[in-house]
C-alpha cells in the first residue's frame, strides 16, 4: 500500500539554466569533494565533469555503454550503464582518477533500472515502468522496494530524506518533485512542487537541486518554493 499526500502545488524556482556541453544530457551527479557536476550524454555515451563556477568541462571520458544515471558515493561514483543490443542495465563503479572499473560491475535486477541515489550506506535504483525504487545491497540484491506511484526520472538524498522526480512522459510530460521519509515503514509520498520541463536525473549540491532538460540540451539548477 502506498500513501500520497495531495496539496495545491507551486512551480519550482529555477536558479540557472545552462547549455549542456554535449547532446542529450541524461546522467547527473554532484561530486562534493571538488565541487563538480558530472553529466552523462545518452547519445554520445560519454561523461563530463563540469565546474559550475565558469561552466567549463574539466574532465571527459568515454562510457562503456549508455550512461543512464549516476550518483556520488564514498570517494567515487556509480553509473547505471546500458550495455549491448538489448540495453541491459548494469551498475558500474567509476573512480575519478582512473575511470570505469572492469571488475566492479553488478547487474540491475532483471537487467532493468535507471536512476540512482545513495544514503551513505546503500544504493537505491529506480525502475521507471514499475514505479518503484529498490534499496540494494553491495551485490545488487533487493533489500526493500518502495512504491512511488508514478514513473521516476530521478532521486537524491538530503539529510536522510529522499527526493524524487515522479510523473509521466505521456501527453507532453508532467512531473513533480516529491519527498519520502524512508525511516517510516509505509512512507508517505508528498508532492512538493511541479517541474515545468521534461526533467531527467536529480542531484543536490548542498544548496540547489540540479536536473537535465534533456530535450532542450540544457542543465537546470532550481530550488523548492518557500
Amino acid at each position: 500500500m502506498m500513501l500520497i499526500a495531495r496539496m495545491k502545488l507551486s512551480i519550482i524556482h529555477e536558479q540557472r539554466r545552462f547549455p549542456s556541453p554535449a547532446a542529450t544530457p541524461q546522467a547527473l551527479a554532484w561530486e562534493a569533494k571538488r565541487g563538480l557536476l558530472w553529466m552523462g550524454s545518452r547519445d554520445l555515451r560519454r561523461i563530463y565533469a563540469i565546474d559550475p563556477a565558469d561552466w567549463k568541462v574539466v574532465q571527459e571520458t568515454e562510457a562503456p555503454g549508455i550512461p543512464w544515471a549516476a550518483v556520488s558515493t564514498n570517494g567515487s561514483s556509480r553509473f547505471t550503464i546500458g550495455e549491448g543490443m538489448n540495453d541491459d542495465r548494469y551498475i558500474r563503479s567509476f573512480a575519478h582518477n582512473t575511470g570505469f572499473s572492469d571488475t566492479e560491475r553488478i547487474a540491475c535486477p532483471e537487467f532493468t533500472g535507471s536512476y540512482l541515489s545513495y544514503d551513505g550506506e546503500n544504493l537505491y535504483l529506480s525502475q521507471w515502468y514499475k514505479h518503484r525504487i529498490l534499496k540494494l545491497d553491495a551485490k545488487g540484491n533487493i533489500l526493500r522496494a518502495i512504491d512511488i506511484g508514478a514513473g521516476i526520472s530521478g532521486h537524491t538524498f538530503i539529510d536522510g530524506t529522499i527526493y524524487v522526480l515522479r510523473g509521466t512522459e505521456q501527453n507532453g510530460e508532467s512531473w513533480t518533485i516529491a519527498q519520502l521519509d524512508l525511516s517510516e515503514q509505509m512512507p508517505v509520498v508528498t508532492d512538493l512542487a511541479t517541474i515545468p520541463f521534461a526533467c531527467r536525473s536529480l542531484t543536490f549540491d548542498g544548496e540547489h537541486f540540479w536536473s537535465n532538460h534533456r530535450a532542450a540540451n540544457e542543465i537546470v539548477s532550481f530550488a523548492l518554493p518557500k
